[in-house]
């Protein structure tokens, strides 16, 4: 089996002109940096779950269950909206249940003088209601535009650059170890 972790790094936002773009790029980039893990983007703009496009396309809908299944861990990069996390987000999770079953779930968020701590807690909940496993370590970046620069670095990365080390660390331990149990016995055979 190859040894390399395959993570879903999950977009929060739709918005036109969002800021989801660059912290998801900047993610990336640690992911890589750290090593152990072969990145997919998983993008809820491009699957419009809450209109009538892909709801009727089950073919489409399947294409993001395969996705997902394919993942042995998931990163969401979330804003918070309103004191909360956003609705494509939601419908995106919503979509499909069982591919997040067993798999650990880790976050990056980023907002105004939360960090978007109070989207990742709202989204805890939900993920626990679908059998994941969500880390408590997360990189919160309070007022992340003004925390990078036009090059889409963070002007001062080391509070932040620490911190995505650790949630990188702790989620390539839960991954190996979740994967394994689910090759022993899959989840759905455990009760």
């Amino acid at each position: 089996m190859n040894s390399d972790i395959r993570l879903a790094l999950i977009y929060g936002s739709t918005r036109e002109g969002r800021f989801c773009d660059v912290v998801a790029d900047w993610a990336q980039r640690r992911v890589q940096r750290h090593g152990g893990y072969a990145v997919e983007r998983i993008d809820p703009a491009d699957w419009p779950l809450a209109g009538p496009l892909l709801r009727g396309d089950e073919a489409r809908l399947q294409q993001l269950r395969q996705r997902l299944h394919g993942a042995d861990a998931f990163l969401v990069v979330t804003p918070e909206y309103n004191h909360g996390y956003p609705a494509p987000l939601k419908a995106l999770i919503d979509a499909c249940y069982e591919p997040w079953r067993a798999k650990p779930v880790a976050f990056v968020s980023y907002g105004a003088s939360s960090g978007g701590m109070r989207a990742v807690e709202q989204l805890r909940q939900v993920y626990g209601e679908l059998h994941a496993v969500t880390l408590r370590d997360c990189v919160h970046l309070m007022h992340a535009r003004r925390l990078f620069g036009a090059d889409g670095e963070l002007r001062d990365p080391q509070a932040a650059h620490e911190a995505m080390s650790v949630l990188l660390a702790r989620l390539g331990w839960w991954s190996r170890a979740l994967r394994e149990a689910r090759s022993v016995l899959p989840y759905e055979a455990a009760a």
